[in-house]
């Protein structure tokens, strides 16, 4: 059962992602927040597998709520999906190095939305086909001051596949490309956030193209 939290100031938001989640038989929505830091707090109570939270809010937006869960280790296993609408992909950058898990419009679709709290919860990156590629341009024309270096802990091996977790592949695409198991792409995945300190595959993401890993293309 995937256990999720909602936390946004909208109770009419709220209630529709409530009433789609609850329909399903593999999802729980096990508490609501209207705040940032009410959120946190129910996040400690509860642990939930996903936490649905909106950016902005009243008394604590969803950027420090997302960093506060990052930050403790009791939390770990949350993960963060942030809700957000068009034309804010300004927050996209600060967000995931806050820890999120990625990004949703909250136009989506029922579809979409399901699928995205799946993929959360079994840890995958996830974002919003609209706001990866407003994220990769921004890479194109702003490039983020990184380092390199850091990289060169990695196996040629971990480096293949941070590059193909760039590139938006789940474990068994990255097994095919590399003609590995699943299971072997996971751990070469699974060492490379270890050695580089990375929450989750979203950080992955931006290291892999602000350290030059990967390069966006242009269109």
């Amino acid at each position: 059962m995937i256990r999720v939290l909602l936390v946004d100031d909208q109770p009419l938001i709220r209630s529709g992602f409530r009433a789609l989640l609850d329909l399903e038989d593999d999802i729980e929505v096990v508490a609501e927040a209207a705040d940032g830091e009410e959120g946190v707090a129910l996040v400690r109570e509860h642990l939930p597998d996903v936490a649905l939270i909106d950016i902005q809010m009243p008394v604590m937006d969803g950027i420090e709520a997302t960093r506060r869960i990052a930050a403790d280790p009791a939390l770990a296993s949350v993960h963060v999906v942030m809700l957000t609408n068009y034309g804010m992909d300004e927050y996209v950058f600060e967000v995931l190095r806050a820890g999120a898990a990625g990004f949703l419009v909250k136009d989506i679709v029922p579809e979409d939305l399901l699928h995205a709290v799946r993929v959360a919860a079994r840890g995958d990156a996830l974002l919003a086909p609209s706001l990866t590629r407003k994220l990769i341009n921004r890479y194109v024309t702003q490039p983020p001051p990184a380092s390199s270096a850091a990289l060169e802990e990695l196996t040629s091996r971990e480096r293949e596949a941070v590059a193909l977790v760039a590139q938006g592949l789940s474990n068994d695409q990255i097994a095919d490309h590399m003609v590995i198991s699943p299971m072997t792409a996971k751990t070469h995945i699974n060492r490379a956030m270890t050695k580089l300190h990375a929450r989750d595959r979203a950080q992955l993401v931006v290291l892999a193209y602000a350290s030059g890993l990967v390069a966006p293309r242009n269109g």
